[in-house]
């Protein structure tokens, strides 16, 4: 007997490898699963939900810092209201007086003093340090309230973003393993002698292409939760299926014109606030300046009770004063305690105690002012406030052109993004429609099992890009509605973030 020709076996098996995945493309086989997604640390968590990941927002340390930003500035407008409020001291003097010194006696005596004092005139500058504090509270309120949106927008598209690092690895695996099956097939055909050495290295080459795409993608998995969790602070665990991050969200409409966007972002942007709220700090610098250059160090006083003069210390006396440079009232009283002798004197009594004279009542009335001559300095502060007006007025000019700007270039990026979601959503139709196609043709036997398998895989990578265009799109609409301050928390399945600290009456 002679034995069978090689060539004809090898054609056989060839043809047996193209026939043996004929079953499953026939039953529209889905893609092998995914490895469990790579968390950022071992964790028993479960696997985290959008409105879980916001949730858990509120207690990462970027969120309690801004918080704690807030409240420092709150903290600096209570202290400078403190300051300019009303302020009161208790005092106590001793003294030991013995005159003369060689044969005079000792006297000891105490003196109770009590002060109180407030800024009254409005040029004061403890006042213009609490409108200067209540000025940075409220830059400080928007910075906080700012920051805080973009790590919402920051948690939301690093949330979607491991959503399609997990669709891309069930991908990269589809393909890897299409890609080996492939390589067989070629081996198979380049035996029996009906392809070329170049078509099996070409097979080679896309396995190994798609091998390392796998990687990269097991990779990419890991780094997208690793980010996650340095976002919230804490260890996280992601879903395995894609369907299990949730549905995806809606396509943004259309923002309509930009001039409206604009104008809403000049109006609540922070570092539009921020500029303005130096221009502000600049422009009472120079009232102060003025004022300073103006007004004469001035200050008038008044006692009235047993005022200190012949007869020695002064006994109990009620004074006020007025600072008209640094809008100051004060009022002082001083009480006299029990003095005594430490040796006795002529004319004591039996009881060892002198009675203590009467001492006369009366008023004293003082005004005090400077006015400087020559030198002081007080010219070039005033120039030099001018300046820091100018530049503060030149710096809000240029926050203003900057937030115009950033507000055209997110409305111009959503634009961008809407027609890459409709290019994607075409070739999304077109990859379905071919798929169909194939199948149908592998009915009539016009195309073999692997053909309708490529078709599937095509299909997904559409759909892959479908799926990540509307996310950037949602994220496109995110920033934009972060740069005009319209990004409504509540939109994102999250309370509302909360307003920061205001300015108490």
């Amino acid at each position: 007997m002679h034995a069978p020709p090689l060539r004809p076996l090898l054609l056989l098996l060839s043809l047996a490898l193209l026939a043996s995945p004929l079953a499953a493309a026939q039953g529209g086989a889905a893609p092998s699963a995914a490895p469990p997604v790579p968390s950022a640390a071992p964790s028993p968590l479960p696997p985290l939900t959008l409105a879980e990941t916001l949730t858990r927002l509120r207690g990462s340390p970027g969120w309690r810092s801004a918080e704690l930003q807030a409240r420092g500035a709150a903290l600096a407008l209570e202290s400078a209201r403190a300051r300019a409020g009303l302020n009161v001291s208790l005092g106590v003097d001793l003294t030991a007086v013995r005159v003369p010194l060689a044969s005079g006696d000792t006297t000891l005596g105490a003196t109770l003093s009590a002060q109180a004092s407030a800024s009254v005139l409005p040029w004061s500058p403890a006042l213009a340090a609490v409108a200067s504090a209540e000025r940075a509270l409220a830059r400080a309120g928007a910075e906080a309230r700012a920051s805080q949106l973009g790590l919402l927008v920051n948690a939301v598209g690093a949330y979607w973003n491991a959503r399609s690092a997990a669709a891309a690895l069930i991908l990269a695996e589809a393909q890897a393993t299409l890609a080996a099956r492939q390589a067989e097939v070629a081996q198979a055909q380049r035996a029996a002698g009906v392809l070329s050495a170049e078509g099996l290295l070409a097979r080679q080459g896309a396995l190994t292409d798609a091998e390392a795409a796998l990687r990269e993608a097991r990779t990419d998995v890991d780094l997208a939760a690793r980010a996650l969790a340095n976002l919230l602070g804490g260890p996280v665990t992601l879903p395995v299926d894609p369907a299990a991050f949730g549905p995806l969200p809606a396509a943004p409409g259309d923002p309509g014109p930009a001039e409206p966007l604009v104008a809403r972002a000049l109006g609540g942007r922070p570092e539009v606030q921020r500029a303005a709220g130096d221009l502000a700090d600049a422009q009472a610098q120079r009232r102060a300046a003025e004022l300073d250059a103006r007004l004469p160090d001035l200050s008038a006083g008044v006692q009235v009770g047993e005022l200190a003069g012949a007869q020695g210390a002064a006994g109990r006396v009620i004074g006020g004063s007025l600072d008209f440079k640094s809008g100051v009232l004060a009022g002082q009283v001083s009480v006299p305690l029990t003095t005594a002798p430490t040796s006795p004197s002529p004319g004591q009594t039996p009881g060892g105690q002198s009675p203590t004279p009467a001492r006369p009542t009366g008023v004293a009335l003082s005004l005090s002012g400077r006015l400087p001559v020559v030198g002081g300095g007080k010219g070039v502060a005033l120039a030099s406030a001018g300046v820091g007006v100018e530049g503060a007025q030149l710096a809000l000019d240029a926050a203003r052109r900057s937030v115009d700007l950033d507000v055209r270039q997110r409305l111009a990026d959503l634009g961008t993004a809407r027609d890459a979601l409709t290019r994607q959503r075409g070739a999304l139709a077109r990859a379905e429609a071919a798929l169909a196609t194939a199948r149908a043709r592998l009915e009539a036997g016009l195309v073999t099992a692997l053909d309708v398998q490529a078709a599937e895989l095509a299909a997904q990578q559409a759909r892959l890009a479908a799926d990540a265009a509307l996310i950037q799109a949602h994220l496109a609409s995110l920033r934009l509605a972060q740069a005009t301050t319209d990004l409504d928390p509540t939109l994102l399945s999250l309370p509302p973030v909360p307003a920061p600290p205001e300015a108490r009456p």
